[in-house]
Protein backbone atom coordinates (compact mmCIF):
# COMPACT_ATOMS: atom_id res chain seq x y z
CA UNK A 1 0.00 0.00 0.00
CA UNK A 2 1.11 3.38 -0.99
CA UNK A 3 2.44 5.71 1.67
CA UNK A 4 -0.09 8.19 2.66
CA UNK A 5 0.53 11.79 1.22
CA UNK A 6 0.59 14.98 3.80
CA UNK A 7 -3.12 15.60 2.55
CA UNK A 8 -4.39 12.02 3.35
CA UNK A 9 -2.63 12.09 6.65
CA UNK A 10 -4.60 15.72 7.56
CA UNK A 11 -7.48 14.04 6.63
CA UNK A 12 -7.33 11.24 8.36
CA UNK A 13 -6.87 12.72 11.71
CA UNK A 14 -8.61 14.13 14.39
CA UNK A 15 -11.47 16.17 13.32
CA UNK A 16 -10.07 16.83 9.59
CA UNK A 17 -11.61 12.95 9.60
CA UNK A 18 -14.74 12.35 7.31
CA UNK A 19 -17.60 10.38 8.65
CA UNK A 20 -16.65 7.45 6.76
CA UNK A 21 -13.13 7.07 8.14
CA UNK A 22 -14.28 7.82 11.55
CA UNK A 23 -16.84 4.82 10.83
CA UNK A 24 -14.12 2.50 9.61
CA UNK A 25 -11.75 3.15 12.93
CA UNK A 26 -15.20 2.41 14.84
CA UNK A 27 -15.65 -0.94 12.88
CA UNK A 28 -11.80 -2.00 13.22
CA UNK A 29 -11.47 -1.11 16.57
CA UNK A 30 -14.51 -2.81 17.70
CA UNK A 31 -13.29 -5.75 15.81
CA UNK A 32 -9.74 -5.54 17.84
CA UNK A 33 -11.83 -5.69 21.18
CA UNK A 34 -13.61 -9.12 20.42
CA UNK A 35 -10.17 -10.21 18.90
CA UNK A 36 -8.18 -9.13 22.06
CA UNK A 37 -11.13 -10.56 24.28
CA UNK A 38 -11.27 -13.83 22.29
CA UNK A 39 -7.61 -14.74 21.41
CA UNK A 40 -5.81 -12.94 23.78
CA UNK A 41 -2.95 -10.00 22.53
CA UNK A 42 -0.63 -12.29 21.70
CA UNK A 43 -2.20 -13.49 18.80
CA UNK A 44 -4.19 -10.16 18.20
CA UNK A 45 -2.68 -9.64 14.82
CA UNK A 46 -4.18 -7.03 12.04
CA UNK A 47 -4.98 -10.19 9.79
CA UNK A 48 -7.17 -11.95 12.59
CA UNK A 49 -8.67 -7.94 12.97
CA UNK A 50 -9.36 -7.76 8.97
CA UNK A 51 -11.25 -11.25 8.98
CA UNK A 52 -13.60 -10.38 12.71
CA UNK A 53 -14.24 -6.80 10.82
CA UNK A 54 -15.24 -8.26 7.20
CA UNK A 55 -12.34 -6.20 5.72
CA UNK A 56 -10.76 -7.59 2.19
CA UNK A 57 -7.12 -6.64 3.69
CA UNK A 58 -4.66 -5.02 6.24
CA UNK A 59 -3.87 -2.34 4.57
CA UNK A 60 -6.98 -1.08 5.51
CA UNK A 61 -6.02 -1.41 9.07
CA UNK A 62 -2.42 0.44 8.18
CA UNK A 63 -4.29 3.07 6.68
CA UNK A 64 -6.30 4.24 9.54
CA UNK A 65 -3.78 3.27 12.35
CA UNK A 66 0.11 3.46 12.57
CA UNK A 67 0.62 0.15 14.17
CA UNK A 68 -0.44 -2.13 16.67
CA UNK A 69 0.20 0.26 20.01
CA UNK A 70 -1.34 2.94 17.90
CA UNK A 71 -4.33 0.51 17.23
CA UNK A 72 -4.56 -0.11 21.43
CA UNK A 73 -3.89 2.98 22.24
CA UNK A 74 -8.07 3.48 20.87
CA UNK A 75 -9.10 0.34 22.19
CA UNK A 76 -8.09 1.56 25.70
CA UNK A 77 -9.96 5.20 24.58
CA UNK A 78 -13.09 3.53 23.86
CA UNK A 79 -12.89 0.95 26.42
CA UNK A 80 -13.36 3.75 29.19
CA UNK A 81 -15.58 5.77 27.13
CA UNK A 82 -18.26 2.96 27.16
CA UNK A 83 -17.40 2.50 30.94
CA UNK A 84 -17.98 5.70 31.63
CA UNK A 85 -20.76 6.51 29.65
CA UNK A 86 -22.56 3.24 31.33
CA UNK A 87 -21.45 3.65 34.86
CA UNK A 88 -21.69 7.60 35.72
CA UNK A 89 -25.47 7.52 35.50
CA UNK A 90 -25.84 4.97 37.75
CA UNK A 91 -23.51 6.23 40.12
CA UNK A 92 -24.79 9.83 39.92
CA UNK A 93 -28.02 8.71 40.64
CA UNK A 94 -27.08 6.39 43.58
CA UNK A 95 -27.66 8.58 47.04
CA UNK A 96 -25.25 9.03 49.98
CA UNK A 97 -21.59 7.61 50.37
CA UNK A 98 -22.75 3.97 50.38
CA UNK A 99 -25.20 3.84 47.38
CA UNK A 100 -22.16 5.34 45.05
CA UNK A 101 -19.80 3.01 46.20
CA UNK A 102 -22.17 0.19 45.42
CA UNK A 103 -23.79 1.32 42.22
CA UNK A 104 -20.04 2.13 41.08
CA UNK A 105 -18.61 -1.71 41.95
CA UNK A 106 -22.46 -3.38 40.25
CA UNK A 107 -22.57 -0.91 36.96
CA UNK A 108 -18.78 -1.89 36.97
CA UNK A 109 -19.28 -5.37 36.84
CA UNK A 110 -22.61 -5.28 35.15
CA UNK A 111 -20.78 -3.83 32.22
CA UNK A 112 -19.35 -7.26 31.74
CA UNK A 113 -22.53 -8.19 30.58
CA UNK A 114 -23.85 -5.45 28.52
CA UNK A 115 -20.36 -5.31 26.92
CA UNK A 116 -18.31 -8.60 27.26
CA UNK A 117 -15.94 -8.32 25.54
CA UNK A 118 -14.70 -5.11 26.55
CA UNK A 119 -12.93 -5.47 29.39
CA UNK A 120 -11.37 -8.87 29.13
CA UNK A 121 -10.08 -6.47 26.14
CA UNK A 122 -8.73 -3.77 28.18
CA UNK A 123 -6.94 -6.15 30.72
CA UNK A 124 -5.29 -7.93 27.78
CA UNK A 125 -4.08 -4.88 26.57
CA UNK A 126 -2.61 -3.18 29.92
CA UNK A 127 -0.93 -6.27 31.10
CA UNK A 128 1.02 -6.73 27.69
CA UNK A 129 1.76 -3.50 26.67
CA UNK A 130 5.78 -2.91 27.58
CA UNK A 131 6.49 -0.79 31.00
CA UNK A 132 7.71 1.69 28.58
CA UNK A 133 5.06 2.19 26.03
CA UNK A 134 4.41 5.79 26.42
CA UNK A 135 0.61 4.64 26.08
CA UNK A 136 0.79 2.05 28.64
CA UNK A 137 2.53 4.96 31.09
CA UNK A 138 -0.87 7.19 29.92
CA UNK A 139 -3.36 4.50 31.06
CA UNK A 140 -1.44 4.16 33.78
CA UNK A 141 -1.48 7.79 34.79
CA UNK A 142 -5.34 7.65 34.22
CA UNK A 143 -5.80 4.87 36.46
CA UNK A 144 -3.40 6.81 38.61
CA UNK A 145 -6.08 9.71 38.66
CA UNK A 146 -9.22 7.43 38.84
CA UNK A 147 -7.77 5.40 42.07
CA UNK A 148 -6.78 8.65 43.63
CA UNK A 149 -10.69 10.45 42.82
CA UNK A 150 -12.06 7.26 44.76
CA UNK A 151 -9.57 7.55 47.26
CA UNK A 152 -10.74 11.38 48.06
CA UNK A 153 -14.34 9.91 47.89
CA UNK A 154 -13.64 7.32 50.21
CA UNK A 155 -12.15 10.09 52.84
CA UNK A 156 -14.70 12.23 52.33
CA UNK A 157 -17.17 9.60 53.16
CA UNK A 158 -14.96 8.86 56.32
CA UNK A 159 -15.05 12.74 57.31
CA UNK A 160 -19.09 12.83 57.36
CA UNK A 161 -19.21 9.55 59.62
CA UNK A 162 -20.53 7.11 57.18
CA UNK A 163 -17.32 5.52 56.43
CA UNK A 164 -15.43 3.88 59.14
CA UNK A 165 -11.63 5.03 59.56
CA UNK A 166 -9.35 2.75 57.56
CA UNK A 167 -6.57 3.00 54.98
CA UNK A 168 -8.75 4.71 52.29
CA UNK A 169 -5.94 3.60 49.64
CA UNK A 170 -5.43 0.23 50.60
CA UNK A 171 -9.39 0.49 50.22
CA UNK A 172 -9.37 1.48 47.06
CA UNK A 173 -6.65 -1.13 45.77
CA UNK A 174 -9.04 -3.95 47.73
CA UNK A 175 -11.82 -2.75 44.96
CA UNK A 176 -9.89 -2.50 42.06
CA UNK A 177 -8.31 -5.55 42.19
CA UNK A 178 -11.63 -7.56 43.84
CA UNK A 179 -13.32 -6.36 40.45
CA UNK A 180 -10.58 -7.17 38.02
CA UNK A 181 -10.86 -10.55 39.73
CA UNK A 182 -14.41 -11.01 38.33
CA UNK A 183 -12.80 -9.83 35.18
CA UNK A 184 -10.60 -12.54 34.86
CA UNK A 185 -13.41 -14.79 35.81
CA UNK A 186 -16.26 -14.29 33.33
CA UNK A 187 -13.44 -15.04 30.57
CA UNK A 188 -12.75 -18.49 32.26
CA UNK A 189 -16.22 -19.03 33.34
CA UNK A 190 -18.86 -18.24 30.11
CA UNK A 191 -21.85 -18.06 31.56
CA UNK A 192 -20.85 -16.49 34.82
CA UNK A 193 -23.12 -14.63 36.53
CA UNK A 194 -21.70 -11.36 36.51
CA UNK A 195 -24.80 -9.04 38.12
CA UNK A 196 -24.58 -11.80 41.08
CA UNK A 197 -20.80 -11.32 41.79
CA UNK A 198 -21.29 -7.39 41.62
CA UNK A 199 -24.20 -7.39 44.22
CA UNK A 200 -21.80 -9.72 46.67
CA UNK A 201 -18.48 -7.36 45.48
CA UNK A 202 -20.87 -4.61 46.78
CA UNK A 203 -22.24 -6.08 49.88
CA UNK A 204 -18.84 -7.23 51.18
CA UNK A 205 -17.28 -3.08 50.75
CA UNK A 206 -20.13 -2.11 51.88
CA UNK A 207 -19.70 -3.97 55.36
CA UNK A 208 -16.00 -3.60 55.02
CA UNK A 209 -16.47 0.71 54.57
CA UNK A 210 -19.71 1.01 56.64
CA UNK A 211 -19.66 2.52 59.92
CA UNK A 212 -21.59 0.12 62.64
CA UNK A 213 -23.12 1.96 65.70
Amino acid sequence: MQAKSSADEQKGSGAGRTFTESARRTQIVQAAIVVLADAGFAKTSFARIAKQAGLSSTGMISYHFSGKDDLMHEVVAEVMRVSEAFMLPRIAAAEGYSGRLRAYIESNVELLAAYPHHLPALTEVVTNLKGDDPHRVGFSDSLKSIMDVQEQRMREAQAAGEFREFDARVMVTALRGAIDGVVLRSVAEPGLDVAACGRELADIFDRATRRTP
